[in-house]
């Protein structure tokens, strides 16, 4: 079992650089493709919003396709959307690439993260066993963003990162199609079925909390090389920049980790309102600390640890609110942190234009303040929710003489 595991968390590894590692290129790859580094940031908007848009949609369309057949279809077209991309020389079919990648992505991850995952494991263990697999996106981001970015800065071509991220979409499939088992198909669930839970308020609420946290916490990251320069001694220091993106990684896995004891402890209320509004301030304060690396280490241990420590509170408070439908509602919550990351490309175009790349920090801290008032306005829904649902006391009969 845990073998199989570990393949599927390695796909979702190969699936999560390629979110992620776009960013530490991006200059680099607006020079070679002859367009401004602002509008080259749309190369992480289509991945990203075909990645969240299609993957309910593929889920439904593909439910009947065999789980392997599924997973080496999904990954050729990652894998070929990502060498298209390596390869061509033309703004607009690298645009259409990235698209295809994420189709690719969106046709593996629902499956391999509920699932396959389900169906390997026991039934005691299957909570363990999703988390193994979705390790592999927390991974992507403490090592596969940074080796990329590396990789670029070291061969001077951001082409050779899109090599890198192709090389892991084909690792993928070969070891999916030699060491994993057959995987019994799961019950078919129409797309009707799968969207249903936006039209509740509680559901909608917590969702637009996602999306305004992270549209502000992906406007920076989408331009994070021209935001750091002064950091980094430059846009193009891409070693520098890596290891800026390791550390964001190691805080981001960490952030991730400890979490769930939290909110244990506490209450997903104070551990999302906290994680909110300690990042509000870190980017507001990114004008400043991000002048200097070692205020730039500190303002990116901070972003990790709050920006991925609100990722189990969310869902937490999503299947608390619901709980028949928690395996949608985790779909659902996942689609809607990669609308905020391709939203976040435009907000930054628009941020850079008007501001300037240093000051993109406190553009993004207000779509974070916003998801504070969005995550007050989820609680409030779903405290009525649940004091409506408690039978009113009954008064007690006067006692017969």
């Amino acid at each position: 079992m845990y073998r199989s595991l570990v393949v599927l968390a390695a796909g979702m590894f190969a699936i999560g650089t390629d979110s992620f590692v776009i960013a530490g290129i991006l200059p680099d790859a607006a020079d070679s493709l002859g367009v401004p580094v602002g509008v080259s940031g749309w190369l992480l908007t289509a991945y990203a919003l075909t990645y969240a848009v299609l993957g309910p949609v593929m889920a439904a369309l593909t439910a009947r396709w065999p789980r392997r057949t599924l997973f080496l279809a999904g990954f050729a077209i990652f894998t070929a959307g990502n060498l298209v991309t390596a390869f061509v020389p033309v703004f607009g079919v690298a645009l259409a690439s990235r698209a295809l990648a994420g189709l690719g992505g969106a046709m593996v991850t629902p499956a391999a993260a509920v699932a396959a995952a389900a169906a390997l494991a026991p039934p005691e263990r299957r909570g363990r066993a999703i988390a193994t697999v979705m390790t592999g996106l927390s991974a992507a981001t403490a090592l596969g963003a940074p080796i990329g970015t590396a990789l670029g800065s070291l061969t001077g071509n951001w082409r050779a990162t899109m090599l890198f991220v192709s090389a892991l979409g084909v690792l993928a499939a070969v070891g999916i199609a030699l060491l994993l088992p057959a995987i019994p198909t799961p019950p078919t669930v129409p797309l009707r079925t799968r969207v249903a839970p936006l039209a509740d308020r509680r559901i909608g609420l917590v969702l637009l909390t996602t999306l305004l946290a992270y549209t502000g916490l992906y406007t920076v990251y989408s331009f994070i090389g021209e935001s750091l320069d002064r950091a980094t001694g430059g846009s193009g220091s891409g070693t520098t920049l890596a290891a800026l993106l390791f550390v964001w990684g190691l805080a981001a896995t960490v952030g991730t980790l400890a979490s769930g004891g939290l909110i244990d402890r506490f209450g997903d209320r104070r551990i999302i309102n906290t994680s909110i509004t300690v990042a509000a301030i870190d980017f507001a304060l990114l004008p400043w600390t991000s002048a200097h690396l070692p205020s730039t280490v500190a303002a990116l241990l901070v972003w990790g640890v709050c920006g991925w420590g609100l990722l189990a509170p969310q869902t937490h408070r999503l299947i608390t609110a619901m709980p028949t439908a928690a395996p949608l509602l985790t779909g659902l919550a996942s689609a809607m942190v990669y609308i905020g990351v391709s939203a976040a490309p435009l907000v930054g175009q628009a941020g850079m234009a008007w501001f300037g790349a240093h000051w993109l920090g406190a553009v993004g801290a207000v779509f974070i303040a916003l998801s504070v008032v969005a995550a007050e306005a989820a609680h409030a829904v779903i405290h009525r929710h649940v004091t409506d649902q408690v039978p009113a006391a009954q008064p007690r009969p006067l006692p017969t003489k």
